[in-house]
């Protein structure tokens, strides 16, 4: 089977993209061409792909990223056996398409409850712009084939279609956690906490507990991350392959999870959660309901109010002069990401309906 992916809106690395579809799809013999921002992200394609420079979509320029994906759609359509687009821009890039070949939509996100986090959207075209959304969604639904990154998704859709979760790949073993530093993975953005974060590493430096945040950042949260790496507050690693990012959490004294309480976080499992927990390190995460689900179901981290960078902090110094519940809560959290959450146990299923769906036999 010959598939190609496609995002405009999504970094090459993409986790759930690359490290898990698209390696789930090479690892069972497939052939992947993979359509992506290269050149605007600076990375190359990998090896184990056919890599397609698209343009990038940012904030209002859409447009000719879109148009592009659409002329390359046209010109693979004959020699694909299916495509799975990554953003909700592309369904126009494959509206309309004659002759093409089965195309999936990977829902990742509640549509209409992210334009709420667009600052470069105005206020007043936030509401025409979610019912936009929704037909679109709606009409997807009729015309293509939809995978849901949550069970909560759901309900936004008539009929049942496939979760495929947000798991990661979860180590044979781990170290324990430490005592001097902690991590966030992640986007970086207010939405998601980054100020706290740059509060929560002001309030541990007398304690000599560092604070290491790694990935992108929107425009409005780099300049308050650079002036706190100037001024040795803490340390900022951009964006890095996944691969890469998840080997920093190895021996973390916790991982940090600050999600604000916006509607598009409500339902969906904070993926960074589960990464915290397969590399056996405590969680500390605000209450978006998701997250306080895994916790305490799990008893594998601690949950702090919405905003509140001094609970962290206390929390961290907690956990930094407990040894014991450090390893405990650590140690349950990777017990329970090896047992539920690991990537291999879902990545079958979605090599197998992207089969069935191309008409192709596994």
């Amino acid at each position: 089977m010959h598939v190609l992916v496609m995002t405009v809106v999504h970094h090459p690395e993409d986790a759930r993209i690359l490290h898990r579809q698209i390696r789930a799809l090479v690892d069972a013999g497939h052939e992947v061409t993979y359509a992506a921002p290269y050149t605007a992200r600076g990375v190359v394609p990998r090896s184990w792909v056919n890599g397609v420079d698209l343009p990038r979509a940012a904030e209002r320029r859409r447009v000719a990223a879109v148009r592009a994906a659409r002329r390359l759609f046209k010109s693979m359509r004959g020699k694909v056996d299916l495509a799975l687009i990554h953003d909700p821009e592309l369904l126009f890039a494959v509206a309309g398409v004659r002759g093409r070949p089965p195309v999936v939509w990977d829902v990742h996100e509640d549509t209409p409850a992210t334009l709420s986090l667009k600052p470069w959207l105005p206020s007043f075209l936030r509401p025409p712009m979610r019912f936009l959304a929704r037909m679109m969604e709606g009409t997807a639904e009729r015309h293509l084939h939809l995978l849901l990154a949550e069970a909560a998704y759901a309900g936004r859709f008539k009929q049942a279609h496939l979760v495929v979760p947000n798991e990661t790949w979860v180590p044979a073993s781990v170290s324990p956690p430490g005592d001097d530093r902690v991590v966030y993975l992640g986007w970086l953005s207010e939405a998601r906490g980054v100020q706290e974060a740059v509060e929560v590493a002001r309030l541990l430096q007398p304690h000599r507990v560092a604070v290491e945040l790694i990935g992108y950042a929107d425009p409005q949260s780099r300049p308050l991350l650079n002036d706190a790496v100037e001024s040795g507050l803490l340390e900022w690693r951009d964006f890095m392959p996944n691969d890469e990012a998840l080997k920093r959490l190895d021996g973390a004294l916790a991982g940090l999870s600050l999600l604000h309480d916006e509607p598009n976080y409500r339902h969906s499992m904070p993926t960074k959660i589960v990464e915290y927990m397969a590399h056996g390190i405590p969680v500390i995460t605000t209450p978006s309901p998701r997250a306080v689900e895994l916790v305490e179901r799990y008893q594998c981290g601690v949950v702090v109010p919405w905003e509140d960078a001094p609970a962290v902090a206390r929390a961290v110094l907690r956990l930094r002069d407990n040894a014991f519940e450090r390893r405990g809560t650590g140690g349950r959290g990777y017990a329970a990401a090896r047992a539920n959450h690991h990537w291999p146990n879902s990545a079958r299923r979605f090599v197998t309906q992207l089969e069935a769906w191309a008409g192709v036999k596994s």
